[in-house]
């Protein structure tokens, strides 16, 4: 196996335990996860803070997310491409959020500012790359019905974007579903009858 893909398949199966344990994390359990001795986990990381860093940088990745929003199909009526992205973006930050926040709860702080302008210069992490991705990933979407929008489909899914991420969303009843929002996106909050001339 190449080292690259040694890493990748370390990473994989330690990322259900970082979830679990965060920082706490022992090399015991990394190895038995991994299904290796715990000599080949410092063979292929320099130590276990370089193998948090690949899993951390592994849950921010959108790659899966992006692959599967690609592969939306597009003779879908718009709302159900749009609900099946919106929730693969949910699930994507969900798993985000879950690993930062274990890793926080386990005494490991974000890294300092030098490693994240390290990663950003290697070309990980860098927000404003991420979310070009995930414009285009959904302007992809809305292009079949370019000559029904009011925006170029680049435009629309900005603003699709802002609406979905701009708040924060709470787990409770009053909380909008996917599909509401996805709704009012396309068809505003006013109904047609209740509107004024």
């Amino acid at each position: 196996m190449r080292p690259e893909d040694r890493r990748a398949m370390i990473v994989r199966s330690v990322l259900p335990l970082v979830l679990e344990h965060g920082a706490a994390v022992t090399t015991n359990q990394i190895a038995r996860a991994a299904g290796i001795g715990e000599g080949t986990i410092f063979r292929a990381f320099k130590d276990k803070d370089e193998l948090l860093d690949a899993c951390v940088a592994e849950a921010i990745k959108p790659d899966d997310a992006l692959a599967a929003i690609a592969e939306i199909p597009l003779d879908q009526p718009l709302s159900e491409r749009l609900v099946e992205a919106a929730d693969t973006l949910a699930a994507h930050l969900q798993r985000m959020g879950s690993v930062m926040s274990a890793m926080h709860a386990s005494g490991r702080a974000h890294r300092n500012p030098e490693d994240r302008a390290k990663r950003k210069s290697q070309g990980r992490g860098g927000r404003r790359d991420t979310m070009t991705a995930m414009r285009a990933a959904m302007a992809d979407l809305f292009e079949p019905e370019q000559d029904k929008l009011r925006l170029p489909a680049e435009q629309v899914s900005s603003l699709f974007l802002s609406l979905l991420f701009g708040g924060a969303r709470v787990d409770d009843e009053s909380a909008p579903t996917t599909r509401q929002i996805v709704d009012v996106f396309l068809n505003g909050a006013v109904a047609p009858e209740l509107e004024t001339a």
